[in-house]
């Protein structure tokens, strides 16, 4: 069993960075769970599988998603955080102070929690999008982190999925791309009729039901893509330049094992407006707990939220 801690911070990202880097300004020592390989990832989170970000503050000529991390953990390290890359398994909140075990089964208890684990993009096993294939060469999960790219500039770019998210993916990529090309295994989008409406009204938009992509090819970058029709099992290439999976997010909670108020999809419930949890001293910050923006800005601002009210609690408590 290590020592009592005041502060523990699970996660890697910018929300768990910014965390330790308030936290370790603050003098509460804090340690940092940064993940070996959690969520399917490496320590740093989902921007260690960004090539290039141009949208974080500070980098007017954009910083690739691997050296953004390593300087935020730099910059952590600096104020004193303990890092361990080790991924906690599974937590007690039920008493204090709380107790966590990491992959080894070792125990470490805190007065205060962060959890910052984030959230793993859905994607689908499509020959030629895979890691190490064009993955970040032109196959992507986020329009939103990757939509102003060269690479997408007045090129054709297909986005998978048939939910709310694509259509908000897809509208959002109309700004960047000559034409975006919405597939879906299905006859019917489960969007609302809203998002629908709005999408179809874009002449930009093109619309391909009952059909799933089924290949990714290209050279160094991605060039097409090959989609297969469901009904009639005819499948073709199509130009395409991206290839945008938008079908959704898992959030990274299932270790916490229901002990945190979550909603149906497993996003960590929050006060509005905080990011105090359903138990007293435990917070959760970054795209955990949110299933809207999952921005790495948001994310640290979030952190940064987190770990100013774990000070506040500690200080209630005489342990700041």
């Amino acid at each position: 069993m290590s020592s009592l801690r005041k502060l523990i911070i699970i996660g890697s990202g910018p929300a768990g960075h910014t965390a330790a880097l308030y936290a370790g300004r603050g003098n509460l020592n804090p340690l940092l769970f940064e993940g070996f390989l959690a969520g399917g990832v490496a320590a740093g989170g989902q921007l260690t599988t960004t090539t290039d970000v141009e949208n974080y503050p500070g980098f007017p000529h954009g910083v690739s998603g691997p050296e953004l991390m390593e300087r935020m953990r730099e910059q952590t390290l600096r104020f004193g955080t303990e890092i361990r890359t080790e991924t906690i398994k599974r937590v007690d909140f039920t008493n204090r102070p709380f107790r966590l075990w990491n992959d080894a089964d070792d125990e470490f208890l805190a007065h205060c929690i962060i959890v910052a684990t984030g959230a793993t993009a859905k994607r689908m096993d499509i020959p030629g999008a895979r890691d190490g294939e064009f993955w970040q060469k032109g196959v992507s999960a986020c329009a939103v982190c990757d939509g102003a790219l060269p690479i997408f500039r007045n090129k054709p770019v297909v986005v998978i999925g048939g939910g709310d998210s694509a259509m908000e993916e897809a509208m959002y990529l109309t700004k960047y791309a000559s034409k975006v090309i919405l597939v879906h295994r299905r006859d019917d989008f489960r969007a609302s009729k809203v998002m629908q409406t709005r999408a179809k009204a874009s002449s930009k938009i093109e619309f391909l039901y009952s059909h799933e992509v089924i290949k990714c090819s290209g050279d160094r970058y991605l060039r097409s893509v090959t989609v297969r029709n469901n009904k009639t099992g005819e499948a073709r290439e199509i130009e395409a330049a991206g290839l945008f999976f938008a079908i959704g997010h898992i959030p990274n909670s299932q270790f916490l094992e229901g002990q945190l108020k979550t909603d149906d999809q497993g996003y960590v419930i929050t006060v509005p407006g905080t990011t105090k949890t359903s138990v007293e001293g435990v917070f959760a910050a970054g795209d955990v707990q949110d299933k809207r923006y999952r921005q790495a800005v948001t994310a640290a601002g979030t952190g940064c939220m987190a770990s100013l009210e774990a000070e506040h609690y500690l200080t209630e408590l005489g342990l700041e």
